[in-house]
């Protein structure tokens, strides 16, 4: 079985990383080709190529029509899985360049012959099933990591969004969302069909997520004293990521617990943006921004947070609350998508109403004023997170669904022959 993965980008973030933890899992399966094609990675959000480690991957970039054998490759033909990086698959709409994207990913769909092709995020999800369909792939499966419409964007971007979901669903065989949320939301606008939709959770590594701990000498590196209450947030520096209410809700916190430090996980574009906005505040040393770390760095860093925060407006499951989780620290979030299907209230953390700026603060307070409770909410999340985000639960339940499809495909191809 051939399984093609399609991808806009490989950024370092969420929908990437379990991206790659499901190629490189199938890819250890028997008989099982699996390769992966992504648009260009660039800016300051990261690129998460260099963890396809040498040696296990194949990397060919499309030059304009032929596909090319990149100084990665091997000598002696190519490796699998095999990394195709198409330079016209960008991330905003641009006609030239979407049509391009299609023409290549049909071209490489043409050659290759997969079995399934797998999309992940929107531009590449609506171009790769498209694609697909062209050149007569017989199963097609998309992942749904966040929403591509929502109350986040204004109504003529939804429109034109939701529309593009409506038209690639008639090319899905099957969906795969990341949370309950998503299935819900895409059903409600009418793509697809109940039947269609299997919910599989976005599992990573949990090992040093369990044996995270709080690294005192870590703590000093970063201004950081053992008594401080450290509350932290995983997300790029960027709109809709809700670091602006964490900074409106900062000062009063502070002024009743001076030794509360906010501990900011990522990069962005707004970086600059913030560090101002935090020395504008006098909160220069209360908040650490950690710049873009990489993936295998992110327990070591939840190991010193005593809670993490989400507030985002637009995600699918955010990966940040079940990591916090299996590191057993409770979790404060905005109840937005997913994020009640982990987080559940009083039991492994609080949920605030999005833009609920005093409840958010009473909420940290609480956690601040009760170690107690942060351990009571910590444990029972650890436990929840143990028994659903092991990525080879992931990795598993996603092969049962190929093989599934697989079979009622050559079935219902048998009855159409007969």
């Amino acid at each position: 079985m051939r399984v093609t993965h399609v991808i806009t980008r490989l950024i370092v973030g969420g929908a990437q990383e379990n991206t790659i933890a499901t190629v490189l899992g199938l890819q250890a399966k028997a008989d099982l080709q699996v390769d992966l094609i992504s648009g260009p990675t660039s800016g300051p959000e990261g690129s998460l190529e260099a963890t396809l480690h040498p040696g296990s991957i194949c990397l060919r970039r499309v030059r304009n029509d032929q596909l090319a054998e990149g100084d990665d490759a091997p000598a002696g033909g190519r490796c699998s899985p095999l990394l195709t990086i198409i330079p016209e698959l960008v991330r905003p709409i641009r006609p030239w360049l979407d049509c391009r994207a299609l023409q290549k990913l049909t071209k490489i769909f043409h050659e290759t012959k997969p079995d399934i092709v797998h999309t992940h995020s929107g531009k590449a999800g609506i171009l790769g099933r498209l694609a697909a369909r062209r050149a007569g792939v017989p199963i097609i499966l998309h992942t749904i990591h966040g929403p591509s419409f929502g109350s986040f964007q204004n109504s003529f971007a939804n429109f034109i969004f939701r529309s593009a979901e409506k038209y690639a669903a008639q090319c899905t065989t099957h969906f795969i969302s990341v949370a309950d949320a998503m299935t819900k939301d895409y059903l409600a606008a009418g793509i697809g069909s109940p039947k269609k939709y299997t919910r599989i959770f976005s599992g990573f590594s949990l090992e040093p997520f369990l044996t995270a701990s709080n690294d005192l000498s870590f703590r000093k590196e970063l201004g950081i004293e053992p008594e401080d209450f450290v509350v932290g947030k995983i997300a790029r520096l960027f709109e809709l990521k809700g670091h602006d209410d964490l900074f409106v809700i900062a000062p009063q916190l502070v002024r009743r617990f001076p030794q509360t430090k906010f501990l900011l996980v990522g990069d962005g574009l707004w970086r600059n943006r913030f560090e101002l906005r935090a020395c504008a505040l006098g909160l220069e040393k209360n908040f650490i921004f950690t710049g873009l770390i990489s993936p295998n760095e992110v327990p070591r860093h939840v190991g010193i947070m005593n809670a993490l925060v989400h507030l985002s407006r637009r995600e699918g499951l955010p990966r940040a609350l079940p990591q916090a989780l299996a590191a057993a620290r409770p979790v404060i979030t905005y109840d937005c998508d997913g994020a009640n299907e982990v987080c559940i209230p009083n039991e492994t953390g609080f949920l605030v109403r999005p833009g609920d700026k005093e409840d958010l603060t009473e909420k940290i307070i609480r956690l601040i004023n009760d170690p107690t409770l942060c351990k009571r909410l910590g444990g029972a999340g650890q436990a929840m997170v143990k028994n659903n985000f092991s990525v080879e639960q992931m990795v598993e339940t996603i092969f049962s669904l190929y093989v599934k499809l697989t079979a009622q495909s050559a079935t219902e191809k048998g009855r159409y022959v007969s």
